[in-house]
Order: structure tokens, then sequence, then C-alpha cells
């Protein structure tokens, strides 16, 4: 036997979501005709009222003269609509609504004169109070709506974008080619079969100096041109040579 397995869906259909923005709508559609109507009503009675009270002789001044409260409810409802877009509190707006809300509402208790039923009094009061309500629970409908959508940035506070460039590379400098020491060159030939003495890291004597003289061919001379001559010349060229110690000298054995 088939089992049945039910799941519940995650997220609303899309039959869902058109009911849900159908029903959105129309509530708006409603609220803006009820504020509609309780205005026309509300502004009907306070222009009655003006009539009665200094405008009876000019029709002009007594229908314009529901519009100085009318006018103040009407901005601050457009203000307090805009402070709810942007995420922050409009006091002036609020306190625009108050005045033009309370106004109205008093002076539409107040025009229907002294010694007149209780019923009267409510039919006067009930415009203006149904004007207040329905915008109240429009706001109430837009404020859960940004409450679900996510913060809303203004234009102002989007950061600007700033151009992204690429590091600039300083180009790498050419390679030199590699100095090869010039070999130098002794004014006299002996020198250079002096100079590998030295390799060993110590300053040549005269008597190895002369070993080295004859060994290359070179006829024989004096410790003072070995020393004072050749062996000079060598350290001119190169002065660290001389600060090398000097080579121990062998000492011969003498017998009895």
């Amino acid at each position: 036997m088939a089992e049945l397995h039910l799941s519940a869906p995650n997220h609303p259909s899309n039959s869902q979501r058109r009911a849900i923005t159908a029903l959105a709508i129309t509530a708006a559609a409603l609220i803006f005709l009820l504020t509609g109507v309780s205005l026309w009503l509300s502004y009907e009675h306070l222009h009655d009222v003006g009539a009665r009270h200094g405008f009876a002789d000019d029709p002009i001044r007594a229908w314009a003269w529901p519009a100085t409260l009318d006018l103040f409810y009407a901005a601050g409802e457009v203000l307090i609509l805009r402070a709810a877009l942007a995420r922050r509190l409009d006091w002036w707006a609020i306190s625009l609504v108050v005045f033009g809300a309370g106004g109205s509402i008093a002076l539409n208790i107040a025009g229907v004169g002294e010694g007149a039923q209780a019923l009267d009094y409510v039919v006067a009061a009930v415009p203006p109070v149904a004007s207040l309500l329905a915008f109240g629970a429009l706001m109430n409908q837009l404020y859960r709506l940004l409450a679900q959508g996510g913060p809303v940035v203004t234009p102002v506070d989007q950061p600007e974008e700033q151009p992204v460039t690429a590091p600039v590379t300083p180009p790498l400098p050419k390679a030199k080619p590699p100095t090869v020491p010039q070999p130098i060159q002794y004014s006299d030939p002996r020198c250079s079969a002096i100079r590998p003495l030295y390799d060993a890291g110590l300053r040549p004597g005269t008597k190895a100096m002369r070993a080295a003289i004859l060994g290359a061919g070179f006829a024989d001379c004096s410790d003072g041109i070995i020393r004072g001559t050749l062996r000079a010349e060598i350290e001119r060229h190169e002065p660290h040579l001389a600060q090398l110690p000097p080579a121990p000298v062998a000492i011969a054995a003498v017998g009895p």
C-alpha cells in the first residue's frame, strides 16, 4: 500500500501572494474613500458653521474658511507619510495633524449649538473622527510593511561609489651587468710571482718571496728590492695586504 507523505509549504504560493496584495489594495482604496467622504462631510459642516458665524454675507469666504483646519490636517498626514518612508519621527507633522483634526472635531461639535440632542453631537463628530481613524489604519499598515521589508535607505544615505583604480607598479630598474674586476697591472712582472703568497692570509717574508721569484724564472735580487720595491708595489695596489700578520720565519737548527 502506497504511503502518503504530507509536507507543509515553507513559503506562500503565488496565488496566496496575489490574494494578499489584492486585499491590501482593497483596504487602501476603502481607507482613501472613507477619508475623502469624511473630509467632505466635515468640510460641509464647517462651512455651515462659518456661514452662521461671520460669513453669512460672503459665501466664498464661508467655503474657504474650513480649509484653515483641513489643510493643516492634510499637510500633516503627507509629512507623517514622508517621515515613515524615511524611518524617522516628525513631531511637526504630528502637531499639524493633532491641531487640524482636534480643531475640526471641536468645531464640528461646537457648531451644533446648545440644547441639541446627544445624537446631533455624535453625528457632527463622526466624520472628522472617522477620517482620523482611517489615516491611523493606513499608517499602521505602512509601518508593518516597512518592518517586513527591511531598512529603507534614502538617496542621501547611499554611499558614493568610488572608482577603483589598479595600483601603479613602478618599472623595475634595469639590471646592471656584473662588474668584472680588472687584473692589476704591475710595473715589475716579478710582483705577479710574489702576489699568490698573500692568499694564505699571511704577509710573506723575504725568503719566501725570493723563492717565488726564482721559481718563476727570474734572476735573484737584493733584499731591499724584494721588500722595498716589489712588496711595496703590491701593497700599494692593495693596502689591506699590509695589515696581514707576518708569516712565521723558520729557524734553522744549529749543530754542536
